[in-house]
């Protein structure tokens, strides 16, 4: 059956205009964004079908195109839609974060790290520019690797401090593997460019690493 031959209170469009989108199913808000079904079925049926093929919204909505394109109901136009939106509300979170809470605690930052980092296949090396009362200035992705390691070089974050006028910084990388543990190079790198930015005055708060649910804190363990 169509949607528009549903009660008018079961339509997922009306129920986001009546009661909220907190109030809709993951299948019922991908079925608002894809607007109509396929052959034989609503869109509540097609964004049942593919939860149920990719097994949970996250892997839904991490995979690439390659992956995606193979779900059935999912071609380019809403596989394109699906990232839109994903990358609108990271860069809705980066904004209130300008604009919110100081980012002086491992605790602020985690969530916003997570959203960014977490589904990422490969390593990315990022800065988060902070002002002198420790607001978000610029979040920043200085380098990009492969599935297991980003090559990480202390010049560039120092130009890039300068550029930003960042009195503070917090570092941040993923691991693709989920682990959330500091590597030797991970330490190593940390105390090269603590040192390279300790001449330009401006300090490194916290180095965070990104793993499959958690962040791990430099500043926390005492490795800063």
């Amino acid at each position: 059956m169509a949607i528009h031959d549903w009660p008018l209170a079961e339509r997922p469009r009306e129920k986001l205009l009546t009661q909220g989108a907190q109030t809709l199913s993951n299948a019922e808000l991908l079925a608002v964004m894809f607007g109509t079904g396929s052959r034989g079925g609503s869109a509540v049926d097609v964004a049942r079908g593919l939860l149920q093929e990719f097994g949970s919204l996250r892997e839904l909505l991490s995979a690439n195109p390659e992956q995606a394109l193979t779900g059935h109901g999912l071609g380019p136009a809403r596989y394109c839609l699906l990232q839109a939106a994903l990358e609108l509300s990271r860069r809705h979170y980066r904004e209130t974060l300008s604009i919110g809470p100081a980012l002086s605690s491992p605790e602020t930052a985690r969530g916003f790290l997570l959203a960014q980092l977490r589904d990422r296949p490969y390593e990315v090396f990022c800065c988060l520019h902070l002002d002198a009362r420790h607001r978000l200035i610029a979040f920043e992705e200085l380098f990009r690797g492969t599935i297991d390691g980003a090559t990480v070089h202390p010049r560039e974050v120092v130009r890039q401090s300068l550029t930003r006028n960042s009195a503070a910084v917090i570092f941040a990388h993923n691991h693709p593997s989920g682990v959330a543990e500091p590597s030797q190079a991970d330490e190593l790198i940390t105390r090269r460019l603590r040192e390279a930015l300790n001449l330009i005055d401006v300090r490194v708060l916290d180095h965070l690493i990104v793993g499959e649910d958690r962040c791990m804190s430099f500043a926390e363990r005492g490795l800063l």
